[in-house]
């Protein structure tokens, strides 16, 4: 039963409506006072808490202020007979749950009470009961064949629930979404086997990593308005909705959207591919002295603004002001907040920040980041944690001060690896858990998409023989030597290189100054 403590020098008459409520199932305790109040409080546990502003002795707002002390998970209903705009904003930077003015009805009670208390309940029920009518028509839809905008749109389905089912905690519905994503994914891998060719030669394509600079970057650059684009490495579409109404405090959205990664889904091709504008081998042929193949020594993205120029020549924009930066650590960060207001007069300011890639890769090596981040729901949490005490927040609001265009973008995503799959190669083959590249390959080809020419992919070879494959949905490559050591190293780490919504449709969005 909830319990609820209403404290009020007029309490006698307010005997109606605590009647009320105890025939609605709750237990009422009343006070005449404010030190009687918490002279209760000391003895016993409430759900909530009714208070009147203004009583004899210790008023309502002395109350307030020992209780938040005191007892500040019980929320605090402020009752008051003024409407004085300065008694309500004390109230409210007291941190109470809601205010209600005198003289109240029965019938406002119980919806605050409803609000306060019931709310989360109320919110779990309709949320679940919205999703198992989504779920049937998701189940459908995975049933039919979808074309990319669909996909889109059944992977902004799935996320939207997958946050608002983490809110209502509701396990059991939180298992079926798991299945049906499962679910998503194996026909997903499908649509990508069946569509990744075409796509890649220009057959229907979506929008993709070496296309997004010169469709959604170049048209906003013009001399009035300055344009920053940044780069968050790794960024999945679900983190990103975690930290987006941080970033709406400031910024207004244009456009919300997705876009489809190249394979493989890392660093060194995806990103690659977007300065350059360009793919893999065109990059190669193009800048034989810049590209690093898997198996070359050295930083596989150190050319990237020598990419970026270069793209920009291509489109015409060889006359503009353009500045790069790279941040890969919590002190080149806080210095780019500094410059910020420096970089107004440039046409295009592009930042590339590494944090939540290192943050991914370090999942594999640190205890600590393991335990913090053991499925997806703590992955995302921590994500906003981090952005929240960023430098990159700072570098955003700097940004927000100006008349400024802002492009945020990742170059893939990642997915928490669960099912091992077998793998046998030379040691030339490349290490990534997601996609191997090399040749004398010998693997699951259920498990797999694979790629025996690469040149019709316009991926680079090191030689005739040499092929590359892909993990599907959450599979991830394990070879034969000291394989069950490998196999639990490995599992529920986040990866990326494959085939997979997280690790291929990812966010592109373009915000507006307020």
């Amino acid at each position: 039963m909830i319990k609820i403590l209403w404290a009020d020098d007029e309490i006698d008459l307010l005997k109606p409506h605590i009647i009320y409520l105890q025939e609605k199932g709750y237990d009422l305790v009343p006070a005449n006072s404010g030190n009687e109040a918490l002279d209760i409080l000391k003895n016993s546990k409430f759900d909530l808490i009714f208070l009147d502003e203004n009583m004899p002795g210790i008023s309502g707002l002395e109350t307030l202020t020992i209780i938040k002390e005191k007892y500040s998970s019980v929320p605090v209903i402020m009752i008051t007979k003024s409407e004085e705009e300065s008694i309500m904003e004390e109230a409210i930077g007291s941190k109470i749950a809601d205010y209600l003015i005198k003289p109240v009805n029965p019938n406002q009670i119980l919806l605050a009470i409803k609000k306060n208390i019931d709310s989360s309940r109320l919110v779990e029920e309709k949320t679940t009961s919205n999703y198992q009518i989504d779920f049937r028509n998701i189940s459908l839809s995975l049933s039919s064949k979808l074309n990319k905008d669909q996909w889109y749109d059944i992977f902004k389905k799935l996320t939207y629930w997958e946050l608002e089912l983490e809110k209502s905690g509701d396990n059991s519905i939180e298992e079926i979404l798991e299945m049906q994503k499962s679910e998503a994914n194996a026909q997903f891998f499908k649509f990508v086997k069946s569509s990744y060719k075409d796509w890649i030669n220009g057959v229907d394509p979506p929008l993709m990593s070496h296309n997004i600079i010169r469709k959604k970057v170049v048209p906003l650059m013009k001399n009035d308005t300055t344009t920053y684009m940044i780069l968050i490495d790794n960024l999945r579409y679900d983190q990103w909705k975690k930290i987006e109404p941080f970033i709406l405090e400031d910024f207004i959205i244009e456009n919300d959207g997705l876009y489809t990664s190249i394979l493989p889904t890392s660093t060194q091709y995806a990103r690659n591919a977007i300065f350059a504008g360009l793919l893999p081998s065109e990059i190669q042929n193009r800048h034989p002295n810049m590209w690093k193949n898997d198996e070359d020594e050295g930083g596989k993205n150190n050319y990237e603004k020598a990419f970026l120029l270069d793209n920009l020549r291509m489109l015409g924009k060889s006359d503009s002001k353009v500045s790069y930066t790279k941040i890969t650590n919590l002190d080149a960060g806080r210095k780019t907040v500094a410059k910020i207001a420096n970089m107004q007069s440039n046409e295009l300011n592009v930042i590339v920040y590494n944090f939540v890639d290192m943050l991914s890769h370090s999942r594999t090596d640190m205890k600590v980041i393991k335990e913090l981040a053991d499925d997806d729901a703590a992955y995302r949490s921590l994500t906003a944690s981090w952005f929240l005490h960023s430098p990159l927040r700072d570098i955003m609001s700097q940004i927000a001060k100006q008349n400024a265009n802002l492009v945020i973008t990742t170059d893939h995503g990642t997915i928490n690896v669960k099912r091992p799959s077998r793998v046998i190669g030379d040691r030339d083959v490349n290490t990534n858990l997601r996609y191997k590249q090399g040749k004398n390959l010998n693997y699951q080809k259920d498990d797999v998409l694979e790629m025996n020419n690469p040149k019709e992919y316009y991926l680079p070879i090191q030689n005739v023989s040499s092929k590359y494959i892909f993990a599907k949905e959450d599979m991830y490559f394990i070879y034969q030597n000291n394989y069950n050591h490998f196999m639990n190293l490995y599992k529920n780490t986040y990866q990326h290189g494959g085939i997979s919504m997280e690790e291929m449709l990812i966010p592109i969005i373009t915000l507006k100054s307020k």
